[in-house]
């Protein structure tokens, strides 16, 4: 998530706020993913950008997380989604999603 999504995401939030809103990631690898899903439930870790120290406490999902996977068309999930299931690890990077939204729900 670059600075200029992090801002963006701040602008909606703080305008929107954070009722009804979920956080679903694509990323490619376990490390990402991590990153990613830290940043919008604790705040940026790398304390560079716009959600540095901001804990937004968002629930994160994963796009190959079964949760999210009954909630697409199956359709729609085949076309768009089913390849990059085959090549990623997808045990690593929801594993690593899951930790960081079940570390999140801990803050409740």
């Amino acid at each position: 998530m670059d600075l200029e999504d992090q801002g963006l995401l701040k602008r909606v939030i703080d305008e929107q706020g954070t009722e009804n809103v979920i956080v679903v990631l694509g990323s490619p690898d376990e490390e990402s993913a991590r990153v990613y899903a830290e940043t919008v439930t604790t705040g940026d870790p790398s304390w560079a950008g716009p959600l540095a120290g901001v804990s937004l406490r968002l629930p994160v999902y994963h796009i190959l997380e079964d949760e999210v996977r009954q909630e697409i068309d199956p359709a729609v999930y085949e076309e768009h989604v089913a390849m990059m299931e085959m090549v990623l690890d997808t045990p690593e990077i929801t594993k690593a999603v899951r930790d960081v939204r079940e570390k999140g729900s801990d803050l409740d």
